[in-house]
Order: structure tokens, then C-alpha cells, then sequence
């Protein structure tokens, strides 16, 4: 393969590009959903589990099962919080949501629609985590500076290095919200 000027873009780039645009406009956008999950103190899966098996929700992805890398992130009652680590039966009572909760009336978040306006998905894996934590920090502080944008990142792990754009996205994301 010959090495091409990063701001070229092959076809097969493109398509890629293209299919993720898709992927992030149909993952990150669908309905508010409501459910009870059973759940036992004692034993009960990790939240995840109950989201990814129970619900069907594809946006909290598995990562590490750690908690390390931000890929299964969900918002807990304001808080964004790995679900990979978080036991089921601790949820219960709480407001849970998942990347795919963030549209409002039909429109994406405007973490969602600036990370397609910066291109801040590369491969993708990392992005529902990325934008679950942006939308956390966002409303909790609508107008962060760079260095508290980067903190709030901090349990995201993101194995393409897209950070730049992904700040990018979340500094542009605040000007949306009027921060």
C-alpha cells in the first residue's frame, strides 16, 4: 500500500468514513426507554450485561470489564459511570442512561451532532463512551475549559488517538448549549 497524504482520502476511506457517519447518526439516536431490570443483591450480572443482553442496547460497548476504559459508559442518575463494573442490583431506583437515551424529540444531543461535525470517531469503538462523558461533563458544567474537558475524559481510553477532535467536538458541543 502506498503512503498517501493524510488529507487525501481513498475511496475505501471514505466509504469507512461514511459508514461511521451512519453508525453514529442511527446508534446514537434512537428513543428514551423505561425498564425494569431484575436484579438480586448477592448475585446479578453487571449493569452492561443487563443493558447489552436484556434491553438489546448495542451503545455501552464492552471493553475491558474493568471499568478502565470507558467503552460501556452510561449516565447514573448525572453521573457517567462504566457499566462493565457496576453490579445491576445498584442501579435499581436510579436513572440510567445509555448513549441511545440522549436524543431529544427526535434531534441528536449536540455532543452527538458535533461529534459528526469534528470527525471524532475513528474507528468508532470508543465513541458512544466518549459522548456519554461529554454529555455528563456538559450538564454539569455547560462551559468547561479544555483542561476540564481532558479530566472528564480521563477513564476513556480511545486506541485510534483521536483525542484532538474528539476535545474539539466536546469544546464545540458547549457553544451548541450556549456555554
Amino acid at each position: 500500500m502506498a503512503i498517501r497524504d493524510s488529507l487525501v482520502l481513498t475511496d475505501d476511506q471514505r466509504a469507512l468514513r461514511d459508514l461511521v457517519r451512519g453508525f453514529l447518526a442511527d446508534q446514537l439516536a434512537s428513543d428514551s426507554l423505561r425498564a425494569m431490570i431484575n436484579a438480586e443483591p448477592g448475585y446479578s450480572p453487571e449493569l452492561h450485561a443487563r443493558l447489552a443482553t436484556g434491553l438489546g442496547l448495542a451503545g455501552p460497548r464492552f471493553g475491558c470489564g474493568l471499568g478502565l476504559c470507558g467503552a460501556c459508559m452510561v449516565i447514573i442518575d448525572g453521573r457517567a459511570r462504566s457499566s462493565c463494573d457496576y453490579p445491576a442490583w445498584a442501579a435499581e431506583g436510579t436513572s440510567v442512561t445509555t448513549v441511545e437515551g440522549l436524543r431529544k424529540d427526535g434531534a441528536l444531543h449536540a455532543v452527538q451532532q458535533a461529534f459528526l461535525a469534528e470527525q471524532a470517531a475513528q474507528c468508532g469503538y470508543c465513541t458512544s463512551g466518549m459522548v456519554i462523558a461529554a454529555a455528563a461533563l456538559l450538564a454539569a458544567n455547560p462551559a468547561p475549559t479544555e483542561q476540564e474537558v481532558r479530566a472528564a475524559l480521563d477513564g476513556n481510553l480511545c486506541r485510534c488517538g483521536a483525542y484532538p477532535n474528539i476535545v474539539a467536538a466536546i469544546r464545540e458541543a458547549a457553544g451548541r448549549e450556549g456555554g
